[in-house]
C-alpha cells in the first residue's frame, strides 16, 4: 500500500488501537475485536519480550482473519529496531520520539513512520525529514492547547496525539476542535475489562468512531 493510502487508512476513522499483551491468542482477539468494530489500523507495541516473536504471527493472522487491516509497530526507538520490524513486515513505524536514525531507515526503506513530538522545533524538524502525521506525546501532558497553539502558524500540520485520549464525547470534542486529524487510543479503551469482553469492545469501538465522525461533522 502506498503512503497516501496508509495516512488515509489511519485517519478516515479518526483512532488508532495502541495496544501491547505477551499472549498471542489475547492480541488476535482484540484485533478481531477492532476489526469488527470497524477499523482498518491497528498499532502493536514495542514494549515487551514477546513483541517481535508475536508481531509477524499478528501478521500472518491479520491476513487471513482481517482482510485490509494494517499492523504497525509503536515504541521503536531506534535504527536497529526500525530494521528488524521492517523485515518482520509492519505496514508503518510510530516512535515515541523524534529519532534521526528511525527517520533515516525508514525512508531510505520507503516505510511510512510518525514521530513523537512535544515541541514546535521538534515538529518542524519531523517535517524536514519527510514525516506526514505526527503523534503528540505525551498527549495527557501537553493536551488539547498545545495543539491549538501549534496549529496557529502552521494550519497545514496532521497531529495525531497519544496518551490519555479517552472514548469520551467531552474528551475527544476537545481534541478534534484543536485541530487533530485522529488520536492514538491505547488503555483507555483497551484494558484489562475489555480485552476480556471482546463483543463489547467491538460494540465500544464501532460507537467511537461514530462518535468521532459527529464531532468533525458537527
Amino acid at each position: 500500500m502506498d503512503k497516501f493510502k496508509i495516512s488515509e487508512t489511519i485517519t478516515k476513522p479518526g483512532m488508532v488501537p495502541v495496544f501491547y499483551h505477551e499472549d498471542l491468542e489475547t492480541c488476535k482477539k482484540v484485533i478481531k475485536a477492532c476489526y469488527d468494530g470497524g477499523l482498518r489500523v491497528f498499532e502493536y507495541t514495542n514494549r515487551g519480550e514477546k513483541a517481535a516473536e508475536n508481531f509477524p504471527l499478528l501478521k500472518q493472522f491479520i491476513s487471513e482473519s482481517c482482510e485490509g487491516m494494517l499492523l504497525g509497530i509503536g515504541s521503536v526507538i531506534n535504527g536497529e529496531q526500525t530494521e528488524q520490524f521492517i523485515s518482520l513486515g509492519a505496514d508503518f513505524i510510530v516512535s515515541p520520539i523524534l529519532e534521526k536514525e528511525v527517520a533515516e531507515t525508514c525512508n531510505e526503506k520507503d516505510m511510512y513512520w510518525i514521530p513523537g513530538c512535544a515541541t514546535l522545533s521538534e515538529i518542524a524538524k519531523a517535517e524536514k525529514l519527510g514525516a506526514d502525521i505526527i503523534k503528540v506525546f505525551p498527549g495527557n501532558v501537553l493536551g488539547p492547547g498545545f495543539v491549538k497553539a501549534v496549529k496557529g502558524p502552521m494550519k497545514w500540520l496532521k497531529l495525531m496525539p497519544t496518551g490519555g485520549v479517552t472514548p469520551e464525547k467531552e474528551n475527544l470534542s476537545a481534541w478534534f476542535g484543536a485541530g487533530v486529524v485522529c488520536v492514538g487510543m491505547g488503555s483507555q479503551l483497551l484494558n484489562k475489562e475489555s480485552i476480556k469482553d471482546t463483543d463489547s469492545l467491538t460494540k465500544k469501538v464501532s460507537e467511537t468512531i461514530e462518535l468521532i465522525d459527529s464531532i468533525r461533522n458537527s
